[in-house]
């Protein structure tokens, strides 16, 4: 579900947007494998689900697709890019968080085998999961990407950024400011849906979250 749409996210004139796009359906997310940096591609409901999302976005009138050079956001992002007309700039600094020897396992093997760390790590400790990434340095490499393209956008400009539910997760919290042990407050992203920050008078907003559906003003005194 989406949380409380602002109206920043559903009117032109209120700054810069940044859209992070999650990519479709996998096999490895029916079977609930780690997949971290493997290439794995999308299934055909992860495709009916890229094209559906496109239909919407394309509304929101963007002017920069950013994506991961993984198949599975790559794939997502060229439904977008068919109907804006936009090319995609693929950067593999928003791949998915590298997990070593998790990368294929499923929740379960996980929790077998390593119950101890997964157990560390959903209480928010630094953790390099399967001897991988910390999610720290994961937001090192992503947050700047996604300012940079931002940067470049016109005024009221809005960017696309085609990415995995880890690496969203991450550069939300960091572009937010959230201190890292707070980022799993974020939910995760469900398959092709979204979140949206826009720029308020003391930097970026969450807008909407795990959003699938096109945001819708606010009418309330908290805006």
């Amino acid at each position: 579900m989406a949380v409380s749409s602002f109206s920043e996210a559903g009117r032109p004139g209120r700054g810069r947007r940044v859209i992070l796009w999650r990519h479709g359906q996998t096999s490895w997310n029916v079977e609930r494998r780690f997949q971290g940096t493997t290439d794995v591609e999308l299934t055909g409901t992860g495709v009916a689900q890229a094209r559906r999302a496109a239909r919407l976005l394309v509304a929101l009138k963007p002017d920069t697709i950013v994506a991961s050079d993984l198949k599975r956001a790559a794939n997502t992002a060229a439904e977008l890019a068919t109907l804006t007309g936009l090319d995609v700039t693929h950067d593999e600094a928003l791949r998915e968080t590298y997990a070593g020897v998790w990368q294929g396992l499923t929740h379960e093997e996980i929790i077998s085998r390593y119950g101890d760390e997964y157990a560390a790590w959903k209480r928010g400790e630094p953790v390099r999961r399967g001897g991988g990434e910390l999610e720290t340095e994961v937001a090192d490499r992503a947050a700047p990407v996604v300012l940079r393209n931002a940067e470049k956008l016109p005024e009221d400009g809005t960017l696309v950024v085609v990415s995995h539910g880890g690496t969203i997760r991450t550069t939300i919290g960091r572009l937010l400011g959230l201190d890292p042990r707070d980022w799993e407050s974020l939910g995760g992203l469900s398959n092709c849906c979204w979140s949206v920050l826009g720029e308020g008078a003391r930097g970026w907003r969450l807008l909407e979250h795990n959003a699938g559906t096109l945001p819708e003003p606010v009418l309330g005194d908290d805006d």
